[in-house]
């Protein structure tokens, strides 16, 4: 009962965050998705409902390094994303956090992001 009315409420909050924001091909939208074990983040075009770049813990050359869904992998997902966001010539972008708060490995996620080139 507790952990539906969480996952409710959640996605009321993506839900309202995704009626204000809205990608497109100048301005891609930036969403992170945080499973327990990984991450997954894309830039997506929704005017042409296209994925412009994705990255993800999920690479065979991540499994090397066993960076998974914590902060420290976090920071390398986003510094990656930020590099190949800027080799398709994507400078910003609005940031989706999908419902959850600005904070831990959210955080880390858009610093990293910023860090490599990102502005949002």
């Amino acid at each position: 009962m507790k952990f539906e009315q969480k996952q409710m409420l959640r996605q009321k909050r993506r839900w309202r965050i995704r009626k204000k924001i809205n990608g497109t091909a100048d301005r891609p939208r930036l969403t992170v998705y945080f499973s327990n074990k990984h991450i997954h983040a894309q830039c997506v075009d929704d005017v042409r409902h296209n994925t412009l770049v994705a990255a993800s813990t999920l690479r065979k050359a991540e499994k090397a390094t066993a960076s998974k869904s914590n902060i420290n992998g976090a920071t390398e997902l986003g510094k990656e994303l930020g590099a190949k966001a800027q080799a398709q010539n994507i400078q910003k972008v609005v940031f989706d956090r999908a419902g959850r708060k600005y904070h831990g490995v959210v955080k880390a996620f858009a610093d990293a992001a910023r860090e490599a080139g990102l502005q949002f």
